[in-house]
């Protein structure tokens, strides 16, 4: 089974590179199915009803999301209707929407898709290693392909999550950083591992936003406006060779594509 996991998709550039090229990536990559982190696809905060809904109909199966899940108040009918639109499954109990979506892909193969938050240098909530046992217990046991977003400022905590997953899961993929990393790699037990996927959307930029605002912050420290910048817009991805009887997974390769 061939799954294709791309990174966070940032404003306008990022939904159109999925929309100009997803398509002709799943066919000639032979993809089982695809899922992607939308947290950042309405003008780089949040995502909206409208986009997530455009989203899904570009050929991506799951969407999770992350500490900008509700960065946009009228996606909270939404989210607790729309079982494809996740969000991290350790916030507080109440949330809108699940963290959990258990689906069937277009080959056939029943497959889980889990959505977690870091919480070392983020907002407080619960535990993302206790609840994944309560969440993982959650999924029939027919169901092998098991993937697994860890959304986490700290390369730590998502390595320590994919260490603790090993054997349990088939991948575990970092989220939110917004730079892709180099040390994707099968763990011992089978699990897939990167410390973050990368970023879909405009690159000559500081992580997907206009750099002058940014680099005067840094000088000043005073408030300014992000606004979603336009130049070099790239999607990056990884792509997933998995063992669909155990969901162990077999290799995991790092993918970078442009918008001609």
């Amino acid at each position: 089974m061939r799954i294709l996991f791309i990174g966070d998709i940032v404003g306008a550039p990022g939904r159109r590179i999925v929309r100009e090229r997803l398509a002709d990536i799943l066919s000639q990559r032979h993809v089982d199915l695809c899922i992607a982190n939308g947290e950042n696809s309405a003008a780089g905060f949040g995502i909206t009803p409208r986009i997530a809904e455009e989203l899904l109909g570009t050929g991506i199966e799951v969407l999770t999301g992350g500490n900008h899940s509700w960065d946009r108040r009228e996606l909270m009918e939404f989210i607790a209707n729309e079982p494809r639109l996740l969000r991290p499954a350790n916030f507080p109990a109440g949330s809108p929407g699940s963290g959990l979506f258990v689906g069937m892909a277009k080959n056939g193969v029943k497959f889980a898709v889990l959505d977690l938050q870091g919480r070392t240098f983020m907002i407080p909530i619960d535990n993302p290693f206790e609840v994944v046992k309560a969440e993982l217990a959650k999924i029939p046991p027919e169901v092998k392909v098991i993937i697994v977003d860890m959304h986490a400022e700290a390369t730590s905590e998502k390595l320590a999550m994919g260490w603790n997953l090993d054997g349990k899961v088939s991948a575990v993929l970092g989220t939110h950083t917004h730079v892709q990393t180099a040390d994707h790699r099968v763990l011992p037990g089978g699990t897939a591992y990167i410390t973050d996927v990368g970023m879909t959307g405009p690159h000559d930029s500081i992580l997907g936003m206009e750099k002058a605002p940014i680099v005067q912050r840094f000088h000043d420290a005073l408030p300014v406006r992000f606004n979603v910048a336009e130049g070099d817009v790239q999607m990056n991805a990884v792509l997933l060779d998995i063992d669909e009887a155990s969901g162990r997974t077999r290799a995991i390769e790092r993918l970078n594509f442009r918008i001609d």
